[in-house]
């Protein structure tokens, strides 16, 4: 079957910085829904018309992967709103509960970057952003999507996120 959409594409891949380093490796294939919410526009155009067995090799710049990095997405709020186990790396959807930051995206992920006795730096730019990355993904199978996956417009809860581009509270890979 040519992937056209809608369908549901099973991919595995390996993920690099612009120098080449690994970042992450989808060993085992994963279903993606092709032709909605799942997939980075560039990887759904390296895609269409293939059929398993294709591989491709992408080279992905920042605007087209998970954007630039922004400066005003990374805040400081007070220690106290945390829990006491917090620790750099740790996500939280939005801001905690008494969040004084004026301006933040209310749905956006945030990564607790540092944490100091008085307060923790949160970031709400994707982990990615302002990378450059290179992509080398292989199609393991092609299937024609179920009524309820039409109906989703996405697979969603395959757990990964390395590859979520979308807007903060959906899931893109």
């Amino acid at each position: 079957m040519q992937i056209t959409a809608p369908c549901v594409v099973s991919l595995t891949w390996t993920l690099c910085n612009a120098q080449n380093q690994p970042l992450d490796e989808l060993a085992e294939p994963v279903e993606f829904f092709y032709g909605g919410d799942d997939l980075l526009p560039k990887v759904e155009e390296a895609l269409a018309g293939a059929t398993a067995g294709h591989e491709a090799d992408l080279h992905l710049e920042p605007e087209h992967a998970f954007g630039e990095y922004r400066s005003e997405l990374v805040c400081f709020e007070a220690r106290a709103l945390f829990p006491e186990s917090v620790e750099p790396g740790m996500q939280f959807e939005g801001l905690p509960p008494g969040s004084v930051t004026p301006d933040m995206p209310a749905d956006a992920i945030y990564t607790v970057t540092e944490v100091y006795p008085e307060h923790v730096v949160l970031d709400g730019n994707h982990p990615l952003a302002g990378m450059a990355l290179r992509l080398h993904l292989k199609v393991r199978d092609v299937r024609e999507a179920t009524a309820e996956e039409l109906a989703a417009g996405t697979l969603g809860g395959s757990g990964l996120t390395v590859l979520d581009a979308a807007p903060r509270g959906t899931t893109r890979h």
